[in-house]
């Protein structure tokens, strides 16, 4: 990056992420996810401030961020959707789900849409096999997903929501046992009498 775009970064936030972890250098991977949650993704300024205040080569830094798939080294939009490809999800139809959030958005795994607000991602596995198959939009999951329900899914981060669609349900009718009717004295049982079978 050019000398004049690292003047301008805004280097506050990996700054505060680095004292954070008292420049400890043994606390890399915690400073990168930290750095990355700020930042949404790790610019290349941001790695070279890393190198540079934890006293790191710059090729260490490089190597640890793209050793770990968490990790993006690409811009990405402010809500991450990540599609479950994995064999539960896959024979639940999940492509089905993928192709529907592709439609919508118009675009394509790993890009980001133009106003910048989504970027879509494939995983191969989100270890919630039984709710297949599965959604998630940055820390929300949403199981048993369907095209169905993606316009819907997709309506409160466009609307600058917080994430998550609260499901109506019908109204419960509270269903009461009924009570005993009131018989005024309690009655009480009689032992019941033995039949005579012979003599007095």
């Amino acid at each position: 990056m050019p000398a004049t775009d690292m003047e301008t970064f805004d280097f506050s936030k990996v700054d505060a992420v680095i004292e954070k972890y008292n420049t400890e250098k043994s606390w890399l991977i915690m400073i990168l996810q930290d750095t990355q949650t700020a930042y949404n993704w790790l610019p290349q300024p941001v790695l070279e401030r890393v190198a540079e205040r934890l006293a790191l080569p710059l090729s260490h830094v490089y190597n640890v961020a793209t050793f770990y798939a968490s990790f993006s080294l690409k811009e990405r939009g402010r809500h991450l959707i990540r599609v479950c490809d994995g064999t539960a999800c896959h024979l639940r139809r999940s492509t089905w789900l993928l192709d529907e959030v592709r439609r919508e958005l118009g675009i394509s795994e790993g890009e980001m849409t133009a106003d910048r607000m989504f970027t879509l991602e494939t995983v191969a596995c989100l270890g919630a096999c039984a709710l297949a198959p599965v959604m998630t939009i940055d820390a929300k999951c949403f199981p048993r997903m369907t095209p169905e329900k993606v316009k819907n899914v997709l309506t409160a981060p466009r609307q600058g929501k917080e994430v998550g669609v609260k499901e109506t349900e019908p109204a419960r009718k509270e269903i009461k046992a009924d009570k005993p009717k009131a018989s005024g004295a309690r009655t009480k049982l009689a032992p019941k009498k033995r039949r005579r079978t012979g003599g007095k």
